[in-house]
């Protein structure tokens, strides 16, 4: 692990001592939680844009799906 220095908010950095306190962990267990989740969260992102990219490049045919048709089962039978 490396040890980092940032710079934040007075507020930010009281809220944030707030929750530590009533998880009982402390900063810097919160902030890698928090990096890790923004991590992911951008990956998401990134991977649903390149899905999206994907798909206006080359649309959802007419019979794309329907193969699966008689698959679906509704529950209403």
């Amino acid at each position: 692990m490396k040890t980092i220095q940032m710079t934040l908010d007075d507020e930010l950095v009281e809220n944030v001592d707030k929750i530590v306190k009533k998880l009982h962990t402390n900063r810097s267990a919160f902030t890698r939680e928090a990096l890790q989740a923004a991590l992911n969260k951008y990956n998401a992102l990134q991977l649903e844009q390149q899905h999206y990219q994907g798909y206006r490049k080359h649309p959802v045919g007419d019979v794309e799906f329907s193969v699966w048709e008689e698959e679906q089962e509704w529950g209403d039978k």
